[in-house]
């Protein structure tokens, strides 16, 4: 099967574990890169012997690139990714989507008329740990979904990054920087959401950067930074979900489902494998499960090669942009419904993504290649 030339946007730091793991797929060829500083770029393309460095202009203009994989900050996302429609090309944006709904409806309803794809982070969901929950879900180890529950707690990250005062800004907040994995995690594994509540709040105004080069320097928060969703799926269950950077520390758990049968606890799913645990009615004790399937590793780019994959056979992607979507309008949802005090219902839905088959392999997980 002939491989899929990919071009990446964007060279920050995210970008070193894409280019080192699509080069570790077939399916994948990484024509070069791109980058607002061609400087950064070069040093990228240099860094992982890319054959080239392009503006962004000249990789939009390659005929030969078929998928863009759109690494940009979140805020670029919508206008590089509809750049990249508009030139006759696929894309796989970052998480989110888009900041705003309308943009990433607009770049749905461009892919369709041109007959494009659109992929979007985060692919854990396809990694070792969360695709053995998904088993063990359609194998009815715990019965039928009837709750959940998911945290995602911390104090922020001005101790830390470089530069986190985008963090603190419109797009920022721990809902959109780390509510895709956790939200992406259980549409993925409990299906659509069809209705929320939210409440939100700014806990500190103001922060102060202790990490370097910026040590002392004061953010004004513009965003919540304390958000709580309840959210109602379509298929009858009820779950929580705290995201938060006003927290020191917390003995919570990162997602745990609640069956009729029993409960099953999962790994980080900023992650792709990580400890599976579950514990039937009829069980003592929680007991671990080993991962059937393979990547669990650090495998950013997983979903990139499953979209490569179903371009060259004509089968839907899992990493699909419906998906990332309705992840996107649940996050917006549960800050209106925090607004507007009242529940909000969603005119978004989407479908539960295919199974990856039992294997550890490229050749296992896309038969046929």
């Amino acid at each position: 099967m002939n491989p899929v030339k990919v071009g990446v946007i964007g060279c920050g730091n995210i970008s070193s574990i894409y280019f080192k793991n699509c080069k570790t797929f077939d399916i994948l060829e990484v024509a070069g890169c791109a980058d607002l500083v061609p400087e950064r770029a070069q040093a990228k393309a240099a860094e992982f012997k890319l054959p080239r460095a392009y503006t962004v202009d000249e990789m939009l203009a390659d005929p030969s690139i078929e998928i863009i994989i759109n690494l940009t900050i979140p805020k670029a996302h919508a206008e590089i990714g509809l750049a990249a429609l508009k030139a006759g090309k696929s894309v796989y944006n970052e998480k989110p989507l888009t900041i705003a709904a309308d943009d990433a409806q607009a770049m749905l309803r461009l892919a369709q008329e041109k007959n494009l794809r659109i992929g979007c982070a985060p692919d854990t969901f396809l990694g070792g740990g969360l695709q053995t929950c998904r088993k063990l879900i359609d194998d009815g180890v715990i019965g039928r979904p009837v709750a959940a529950t998911a945290f995602m707690v911390c104090h922020g990250h001005e101790s830390w990054h470089p530069a986190p005062e985008f963090y603190y800004e419109v797009g920022g907040g721990p809902m959109f920087d780390m509510g895709p994995y956790y939200l992406t995690a259980l549409v993925s594994l409990l299906g659509s959401v069809k209705r929320v509540t939210g409440s939100t709040r700014i806990s500190f105004p103001e922060r102060t950067i202790t990490s370097q080069p910026q040590a002392g320097k004061k953010i004004t928060v513009e965003v919540p930074t304390h958000v709580v969703g309840v959210l109602d799926f379509a298929a009858g269950a009820v779950a929580t979900l705290v995201t938060s950077f006003d927290v020191w520390s917390a003995n919570v758990p990162n997602i745990e489902i609640y069956g009729s049968e029993g409960s099953l606890s999962l790994p980080d799913p900023n992650t792709f494998g990580g400890p599976v645990r579950v514990k039937r009615y009829d069980e003592k004790d929680w007991r671990d499960v080993t991962p059937a399937h393979g990547y669990t590793e650090n495998s950013r780019g997983l979903g990139v090669a499953d979209m490569a994959h179903g371009l060259r056979q004509g089968a839907a992607h899992r990493a699909n942009g419906e998906m990332a979507y309705h992840v996107l309008d649940i996050m917006h949802a549960i800050h209106q419904a925090s607004d507007q005090g009242q529940h909000m219902h969603l005119a978004s839905s989407c479908a539960r993504p295919e199974a990856l088959p039992v294997g550890k392999t490229e050749a296992a997980l896309w038969p046929g290649q």
